[in-house]
């Protein structure tokens, strides 16, 4: 689900689920304990990546349509746990992304230091709207945090972006030969592991506290209603609906369409 090793102190994260690495309840659970155990054991840095020529799809949108409530319920409280763990640890992280990060995905690039995309194929955008669920608060505010000049732009139009595109709008930071994001990601890595580690710490701290107490503010005030909205019958068949247009038909298929992402 996560392959995790260690180089040099640098732990290394690599995203391996399924062909799209599609964020269910399980792989967000896995993600979150992958973060916090590289706190807790005092990872020089991470770097996230993913697996074949797709980092991540985003959320899967099939389990959401057939878990019901309780299973809805129990997902987004547990994508809220994530979105505080992959933006709130102090330690450096970045991006590896070695194709299509997809909605979801693309948050988890956003929550990133620093973003390496492989040139090539892969689309990089948020696509909520497009399926017809509203953005979770925290991961919403991590993509204003990111890209505070054109978030109404990403998420109103649900558009997705080719790595130049991404890199023009500063999506990404740079770009990658393809299959190099991997090792341009380390060595990213290694450049912030050469800042004394309470310094960078302290510094990322106080660079996203503001975003940080506007996560826990919009969770707090508005969560409920997300999650009814995602519960909703409505909702639902707005995601079937989506799904029997796009996905389904790119199951057998190994590329994400451009425009099927998922949360």
């Amino acid at each position: 689900m996560i392959e995790t090793s260690d180089t040099n102190g640098v732990r290394f994260l690599r995203l391996a689920h399924g062909k799209a690495s599609a964020l269910d309840l399980e792989l967000v659970l896995a993600l979150r304990d992958a973060y916090r155990r590289a706190d807790a054991a005092n990872a020089r840095a991470i770097v996230l990546t993913g697996s074949g020529h797709i980092f991540c799809a985003g959320v899967d949108l099939f389990r959401i349509a057939d878990g019901g409530a309780t299973y809805v319920k129990a997902y987004l409280a547990a994508f809220a746990e994530l979105m505080f763990a992959i933006f709130s640890i102090e330690r450096p992280v970045v991006a590896a992304l070695n194709g299509h990060a997809i909605a979801g995905g693309a948050v988890l690039a956003a929550s990133a230091d620093y973003r390496v995309m492989s040139s090539g194929t892969g689309r990089f955008g948020y696509t909520e709207l497009l399926v017809g669920v509203p953005f979770p608060l925290a991961a919403l505010e991590i993509v204003r945090f990111a890209s505070p000049g054109s978030i109404q732009r990403l998420l109103l139009t649900a558009e997705t972006f080719n790595p130049e595109q991404s890199l023009s709008m500063t999506l990404v930071d740079e770009l990658a030969a393809p299959d190099a994001a991997l090792a341009r990601g380390m060595e990213v890595a290694e450049r912030f592991c050469r800042v004394p580690p309470d310094v960078f710490a302290g510094t990322k701290r106080h660079i996203r506290a503001e975003t940080l107490r506007r996560m826990r503010a919009g969770e707090e005030e508005l969560g409920t209603a997300v999650e009814a909205t995602w519960c909703s019958e409505e909702t639902r068949a707005h995601i079937r609906a989506y799904l029997a247009r796009t996905v389904r038909q790119s199951r057998s298929s190994d590329v994400v369409p451009a425009k099927a992402g998922t949360q």
